[in-house]
């Protein structure tokens, strides 16, 4: 078999190196006896590879009958300890105010490397969180293979799968993402593909056709972004109409975020708000200006998405929807703060740190409503991630003298590190300062004159100056005419009042990328302890 294997002597002279590889996929196979499990897999002439397998048994008493689960995409650690220094005042050293998830009374932590690569993306992770199993990345729900159909690989049940088979319970999913992307795609796609996302779409309605697989009668709730897969065209499936697919089974479909309140809890809802990832909480709340001239409409009318919900809007929603419709029966819950990763990516820190923060505050509102029906003590609530990014503060800018300065060295004495951090202007009052209701963290200001001196390990060639994007979501690196598509400049746009900062990874990265890091796991709720470690 000849294939590039971490050799890039042979990939730039274009001749593939041999190597001996080997591999056996079985198909159908299903453990139904609880206990520990060990396969053996015989080659080369007394060669083996030993993998251990434990099948859990069923618990004799459902300790859980609804389960919340939120997935920060790539929140890390370090990322919540930035956000609670931009959002809660500190007098004296100590916190006034803390975060939701500082209350939960488990925290755990849970590592994120791969099947193939101690770097994961967030299809395999996605695959991990929801069935236990590690895969390679790129793969949904299944062990992928060698064969050129993306759709046949051996398929692994999922979370979702399971509790609808069991319990017959209902099932909301719920991201800020285009609805077709890695983390909610995994509760129902099976393909080593991720990016089939028409596929993905038709699986949420009719799961997987042509194969013997768990019955899926599509989910109770169904929100997010992404309409270029639902109204009827290029990118849809099949040049379906989506919306009228769901349509005719019996979902209310529904566009923006009047509607979504508007509509019936005791009806299956499809919700979709706009073209590609949902508008970032910093625009829609901060500068709202932003969502105009995008022609994100979902209708597919090219006008422009200005009534989305937010993350607990649509959270919220869910829960009611999801209790109105499965009684005794339980409900499952998956609730996607997407953009903490995506804004990540594009290294516009503010922005993440503000999805962050708007998944806290979720959180918060969630369990408050739970309480309010009667069912946080039937409910366990876990807050995670699927991955990290490299990201960390390690000290303050002054902007003002930074923009001030003529030459890049003179610019990078702006930085203030150990003593000179000093504390935090995000939460200082002004005559201009933000106010929030009761309860509901936020900056007071997100362009104060000393902002955070932060970054990523892992990032392309850029420019910067440490202060939040006013005109919208970040653009750090771009191609310019004359060089290959795949070579990527410092955006001369961007950040322009900054100083240059030679990237680390490969010129053919407009983004940074994952990281290895560990990642928390908060839990609240019947259960709560086997997650702590």
């Amino acid at each position: 078999m000849l294939i590039y294997i971490l050799d890039l002597f042979a990939k730039d002279t274009g001749k593939p190196s041999l190597v001996k590889v080997t591999s056996k996929a079985y198909r159908r196979v299903a453990l139904y006896e609880p206990g520990e499990y060990t396969a053996t897999l015989n080659y080369y002439n007394g060669s083996k590879t030993v993998a251990e397998w434990l099948v859990r048994d069923l618990a004799t008493v459902r300790k859980a009958k609804n389960i919340l689960l939120f997935i920060g995409d790539g929140m890390t650690t370090n990322m919540i300890t930035a956000a609670r220094l931009i959002a809660h005042k500190s007098v004296n050293g100590r916190y006034q105010t803390k975060m939701m998830m500082d209350k939960f009374p488990v925290l755990g932590h849970q590592m994120t490397h791969s099947l193939d690569s101690y770097i994961t993306d967030s299809a395999n992770s996605a695959t991990a969180l929801y069935s236990g199993h590690k895969t390679t990345v790129n793969a949904l729900g299944v062990y992928a293979d060698s064969s050129k159909d993306p759709f046949d690989d051996p398929k692994i049940e999922n979370i979702a799968e399971i509790f609808h088979r069991i319990w017959t319970g209902g099932v909301g999913i719920v991201s800020t993402a285009f609805i077709a992307d890695a983390t909610p795609a995994a509760l129902t796609a099976h393909t080593r593909e991720r990016g089939q996302y028409g596929a993905v779409v038709d699986s949420y309605l009719n799961g997987i056709t042509n194969y013997t697989w768990t019955n899926w009668t599509g989910p109770d709730v169904l929100f997010g972004g992404g309409a270029e897969q639902f109204y009827p065209g290029k990118t849809s499936y099949m040049g379906k109409d989506y919306y009228a697919e769901f349509a005719k089974k019996g979902y209310n479909v529904v566009m923006n975020n009047t509607a979504l309140q508007k509509t019936a809890n005791n009806t299956k809802t499809l919700g979709i708000f706009s073209v590609s990832n949902m508008a970032k909480w910093l625009d829609r709340n901060v500068y709202p200006q932003n969502l105009r001239n995008q022609s994100n409409s979902p209708d597919g009318k090219k006008g422009d998405a200005l009534d989305q919900p937010g993350l607990k809007e649509m959270t919220l929603k869910a829960i009611d929807i999801l209790q109105a419709r499965s009684g005794d029966k339980g409900w499952f819950i998956m609730s996607e703060a997407a953009s903490i990763d995506k804004q990540m990516h594009t290294l516009d820190y503010d922005r993440a740190l503000g999805e962050l923060l708007e998944l806290d505050d979720t959180v918060s509102a969630s369990i408050a409503r739970l309480k309010a029906i009667g069912q946080l003590n039937n409910t366990l609530v876990l807050v995670t991630a699927d991955h990290g990014h490299g990201f960390d503060v390690m000290g303050s800018v002054d902007t003002k003298y930074l923009n001030a300065q003529q030459g890049d060295r003179q610019k990078r004495n702006a930085i203030g590190t150990y003593f000179n951090s000093g504390l935090s202007q995000y939460t200082a009052q002004t005559n201009a300062s933000l106010h929030y209701s009761e309860g509901t963290h936020f900056p007071a200001q997100w362009d104060p004159r000393y902002t955070l001196f932060s970054g990523i390990g892992a990032d392309p060639d850029r420019r910067e100056n440490y202060q939040v994007h006013k005109d919208g979501p970040r653009v750090p690196a771009i191609n310019i005419t004359g060089f290959p598509k795949d070579d990527y400049f410092v955006n001369y746009k961007d950040a322009v009042s900054g100083f240059i900062v030679n990237g680390t990874l490969p010129v053919d990265n407009d983004q940074g990328v994952h990281s290895l890091t560990d990642v928390p796991v908060f839990a609240m709720g019947p259960c709560q302890d086997m997650f702590s470690g």
